[in-house]
C-alpha cells in the first residue's frame, strides 16, 4: 500500500526564513540607531577640530578656576580618536578614551542579548568615585601626564 500523498495545511504557517529576519531588524534597530548617532556625533568632532578657537565652548571650570574637569580634553580625545591617533586621545583625556571603550562593550552586549546591560548602583558610584581620583590626580604637579 501507498501513503496518500501529503495535503498542504489550509493556514500555511510563515517560513522560518522570514520570521527570524525581521525579529532580528526590530531588535537590531535601537543599537544601529543609536551608533548611527554615535557615529554622527564622532564624524562632527572629527570634521571641526576642537583646538581651532571658536567651534566649541571653553570649559566653565576650567576658565573661572583654571581646574581641568574630568571633561576637559573629551572633544580634543574624541578628534584624535576619530583620526586613528589612539595615543594622543589618551593624552588628551584617558577617563574619556576608557568610556568610550566601555560604551562600545556595553553596545556590542546590547547586539547580542537584545537588551542594553542593567546599570547597578555600584556603576555610578564606581564611576563617580574614578572620575573625582583622576580630576584630583590631574590637577596636581605629580599628574602631569593625565593634563590635557
Amino acid at each position: 500500500m501507498t501513503d496518500p500523498p501529503p495535503t498542504a495545511p489550509a493556514h500555511p504557517a510563515r517560513p522560518v526564513c522570514l520570521v527570524r529576519p525581521v525579529r532580528l531588524v526590530r531588535r537590531l534597530a535601537a543599537p544601529f540607531g543609536v551608533l548611527a548617532g554615535v557615529l554622527a556625533a564622532f564624524g562632527y568632532v572629527g570634521a571641526v577640530d576642537p583646538r581651532e578657537p571658536g567651534h566649541y565652548p571653553v570649559c566653565p571650570l576650567l576658565r573661572l578656576t583654571g581646574l581641568y574637569c574630568p571633561g576637559c580634553g573629551g572633544l580634543r580625545g574624541a578628534h584624535a580618536l576619530a583620526h586613528g591617533d589612539l595615543a594622543a586621545a589618551l593624552r588628551d583625556n584617558a577617563l574619556a578614551v576608557g568610556c568610550y571603550a566601555a560604551f562600545a562593550v556595553c553596545w556590542a552586549v546590547w547586539c547580542v542579548r537584545g537588551r542594553f546591560p542593567a546599570p547597578r548602583l555600584w556603576h555610578a558610584g564606581a564611576l563617580g568615585v574614578l572620575a573625582l581620583v583622576f580630576t584630583i590626580v590631574r590637577n596636581f604637579p605629580f599628574g602631569g601626564l593625565l593634563v590635557p
